[in-house]
C-alpha cells in the first residue's frame, strides 16, 4: 500500500486514537502543550476535565436522592410485591438494550449532542416521576431515564478522547471518584427532602432539576478551547468513517483536502447521500462485531463474570451481617458508608498504583480480581465479625480499582475511535448481570447465607483464569480490523 509522506512513524503506531497513536513527546490532556511546559491550552483543558467531574457527581447526586425510595414509592401506589418487582426490572432490561445503542449513537452523532439528549431526556424521566400519581405513571416515568440514563458512559468516552492512554486509567479513576461522592451525598439529602409533606414528588422535583442543571452546564462547556482526540471537533463520527484509526496527520490532511468518504477498503468513492444517524449507527455496530468475537470477547466475559460476583456479595450483604453476627442494620449502614468512603480514595490511589505497574491496567486488574475473589471467599467463611468487617471495607477498595481498570482495558483493545459504543457495550454487559444476580443469589441462600459471596468468589476465580489464559492484545489490530471491514 502506498504511503503518502510523512506517514511512515504514523502507521508504526497502533491504533490508539488521535492523540496517542503518533510517536511525539507526551502532552498534556487535550491540548498541544508539551509535559514539562503547561500553557494556556493545558489550563483549559484541566478546566474542562473540572466540569466533566462536575457532571459526574451533580449525575449521581440527583439519581442517589431518587433510588432508594422507588420501591417504597411504588408501594405506596398499590402496586402488589410481584408488580413492584416487574416494574423495578423494566429499567434494567431497557439499560440492556439501549447501552449499546446510545453508545454507538454518541460515536456517530458527537459527544456534545448525544450527552445534552440524554441528560435532558433523564431530566424528563424524573420529572414524570415527580407527577405519577399510580403505577401505570410511575412505569411511563421510568421508560425516559431507562432509555436514555446513560450520561456516566458517554462522559467517560469524552474523557477517553480527551486525554492520552498512559493518562486515562487514572483521570477515569478520578471521575469515579468524583462520580462516587456524589451518591454518597445523594441519598442524605434525599432522605431529609423524603420526609417532609409529599417528599418523594419533592425529591423527585429537585432530581430533574440538578439534571436540567446538568445540561445547562454541558451546554456552557468551553468545547472550543480543548482538542478532542475524536473527528473534526464535534463533527458527527459516522461522517468520518474513513478517518477511524488514522493518525493526527492522516486525519489533517483529509480535513484540509475536504477528502470525500472513502469504501471500507480506504478507497475513495464518490458522494452519495448522507445516511440517517441510525443507519450509521447500524453500520457502525456491524463494524465492530468481528473486533468483539476476536479480541472483545475475553474483557466482556471478565466484566460479567466480576459484575454478577460483586453483585451476589451486596445482593443480601445486611440480611447476612445479620444472620451470621447479630448486626443490626444501623451498624451494617455505617460500614456501608465507611467501605463507600474507602472506595471514593481508591480513585486518588489509582495514579500511583499504575505507576508501580509501569501502566498496565491489565496486570492491575488481573491482581485487583484475583484480591476481590480472595477477600469475597474470606467474606463468606468468615467465623468473627471483625473478619467480615476487614473484607468488606477493602471489598470497596478493590472493586473500584476494578471498574477503572475494566474500562480502561475496553477503550485499549477495541481502540477509543469506537469509545461510545465499547462503554455501551459494557454497560449492556452490566445489565445482563443485574438479571442474573438476583436469580442466582435466591438459589444460593436457600443453600446457606454464606452463597451468595461464595458463589461469587467462585465466578470471581473463573474470571481469574480466563484473564490468565488469555490476554487481550492492544488496539492496534483491532483497529485495523473495523476499518477493513
Amino acid at each position: 500500500m502506498r504511503m503518502e509522506p510523512g506517514d511512515q512513524t504514523c502507521s508504526m503506531a497502533p491504533d490508539r486514537g488521535l492523540v496517542s497513536a503518533t510517536q511525539r513527546p507526551r502532552r498534556e490532556p487535550g491540548t498541544g502543550t508539551q509535559e514539562g511546559a503547561p500553557g494556556p491550552g493545558a489550563v483549559r483543558a484541566r478546566r474542562f476535565l473540572l466540569c466533566l467531574y462536575l457532571v459526574g457527581f451533580l449525575d449521581l447526586f440527583g439519581v442517589s436522592m431518587v433510588v432508594p425510595l422507588l420501591s417504597v414509592h411504588v408501594k405506596s401506589l398499590g402496586a402488589s410485591p410481584t408488580v413492584a418487582g416487574i416494574v423495578g426490572s423494566s429499567y434494567g432490561i431497557l439499560q440492556l438494550f439501549s447501552s449499546t445503542l446510545v453508545g454507538c449513537w454518541s460515536d456517530v452523532v458527537g459527544r456534545r449532542s448525544s450527552l445534552l439528549v440524554c441528560i435532558l431526556f433523564s431530566a424528563l424521566g424524573y420529572l414524570l416521576l415527580g407527577a405519577s400519581t399510580n403505577v401505570f405513571l410511575f412505569t411511563l416515568a421510568r421508560v425516559p431515564a431507562g432509555i436514555f440514563k446513560h450520561t456516566l458512559s458517554i462522559s467517560r468516552a469524552l474523557l477517553a478522547d480527551l486525554v492520552t492512554e498512559e493518562e486515562r486509567p487514572v483521570v477515569l479513576g478520578q471521575f469515579n471518584t468524583a462520580s462516587s461522592m456524589g451518591f454518597i451525598l445523594g441519598p442524605v439529602v434525599g432522605g431529609y427532602l423524603a420526609e417532609l409533606d409529599g417528599g418523594f414528588y419533592l425529591t423527585a422535583f429537585v432530581c430533574s432539576s440538578v439534571f436540567f442543571l446538568n445540561a445547562g452546564l454541558v451546554w456552557l462547556f468551553p468545547w472550543s478551547e480543548v482538542k478532542l482526540s475524536g473527528p473534526q471537533d464535534d463533527l458527527p463520527r459516522g461522517r468520518n468513517q474513513a478517518l477511524w484509526g488514522k493518525t493526527d496527520s492522516a486525519v489533517q490532511r483529509a480535513a484540509s483536502a475536504q477528502a470525500t468518504p472513502a469504501s471500507p477498503q480506504g478507497t475513495p468513492v464518490s458522494k452519495g447521500p448522507a445516511r440517517l444517524p441510525w443507519a450509521e449507527v447500524l453500520a457502525t455496530l456491524w463494524g465492530l462485531r468481528s473486533l468483539v468475537l476476536s479480541a472483545l470477547w475475553v474483557v466482556f466475559v471478565v466484566r460479567l463474570l466480576m459484575a454478577v460476583a460483586v453483585m451476589l456479595y451486596y445482593s443480601n450483604f445486611v440480611l447476612a451481617l445479620e444472620e451470621r453476627f447479630g448486626m443490626g442494620p444501623r451498624a451494617a449502614g455505617y460500614l456501608t458508608s465507611c467501605s463507600s468512603a474507602l472506595g471514593v480514595l481508591a480513585g486518588f490511589a489509582l495514579g500511583p498504583l499504575l505507576r508501580l505497574y509501569g501502566h498496565q491496567s491489565y496486570l492491575l486488574l488481573l491482581h485487583s480480581s484475583v484480591l476481590t475473589s480472595t477477600l469475597l471467599l474470606l467474606f463468606a467463611s468468615a467465623r468473627s465479625l471483625d473478619v467480615a468487617v476487614v473484607c468488606s471495607v477493602l471489598l470497596s477498595f478493590s472493586t473500584a480499582i476494578g471498574r477503572t481498570c475494566i474500562t480502561d482495558l475496553q477503550l485499549t483493545v477495541g481502540g477509543v475511535r469506537a469509545g461510545g459504543s465499547l462503554l455501551g457495550m459494557g454497560q449492556s454487559v452490566t445489565a445482563v448481570g443485574r438479571v442474573l444476580a438476583p436469580i442466582l443469589s435466591g438459589v444460593a441462600q436457600e443453600v446457606s447465607p454464606c452463597g451468595p459471596p461464595g458463589l461469587g468468589a467462585a465466578l470471581g476465580f473463573v474470571a481469574v483464569v480466563i484473564m490468565s489464559r488469555n490476554r487481550p492484545h492492544s488496539g492496534g489490530q483491532g483497529g485495523e480490523e473495523l476499518k477493513s471491514e
